[in-house]
């Protein structure tokens, strides 16, 4: 019995460090990572280099805008499209693109159907699909979505990182 209960508490032990040893490594697709940079920074990339810069002088490099495009009610429940514009305003190619979400990213379901031109991964990020590689030096990139809630309320969508080629 004295074995058994040694045992639990090391399992225990391993599992609280192996929790705190995997929140404070850095997770791709981020190099520099959401840990790395202070609330109101962005991760910047170049040449693979990292820098944490704030999030006001982002928009000299790119800008995000989203337009509604329609709005429609099935019984009780609104639905929204819209349209989101990535601007690279560089001279160089983003080649890739990380957009945080929050709660207000309600998208209708099934999910995989009403996001287009982005992939969401499994902590809600956004990044560009295997078929759009890049956004070349002062080009745009459209994708959209349709929300579930109150009409032509957009969500809150900020970018988390940026990589350029």
């Amino acid at each position: 019995m004295k074995f058994l209960s040694l045992f639990s508490a090391l399992l225990l032990v391993l599992a609280v460090v192996s929790a705190e040893t995997d929140y404070h490594r850095p997770r791709p697709p981020y190099q520099c990572g959401p840990l790395a940079c202070e609330n109101g920074q962005v991760c910047k990339i170049v040449n693979g280099q990292c820098q944490c810069i704030p999030s006001q002088q982002l928009v000299q490099d790119v800008t995000l805008t989203q337009k509604v495009i329609g709005t429609w009610t099935v019984g009780s429940t609104h639905y929204t499209q819209y349209d989101v514009v990535i601007q690279n305003n560089m001279n160089r190619n983003i080649k890739n693109i990380i957009i945080d979400t929050d709660s207000t990213f309600k998208l209708r379901q099934p999910a995989s159907a009403n996001l287009w031109n982005m992939v969401m991964l499994a902590n809600g990020d956004l990044v560009l699909p295997s078929y759009q590689p890049s956004i070349n030096a002062h080009a745009s990139y459209t994708f959209g979505y349709i929300l579930v809630g109150t009409p032509a309320t957009p969500a809150n969508l900020a970018i988390k990182a940026i990589i350029y080629e």
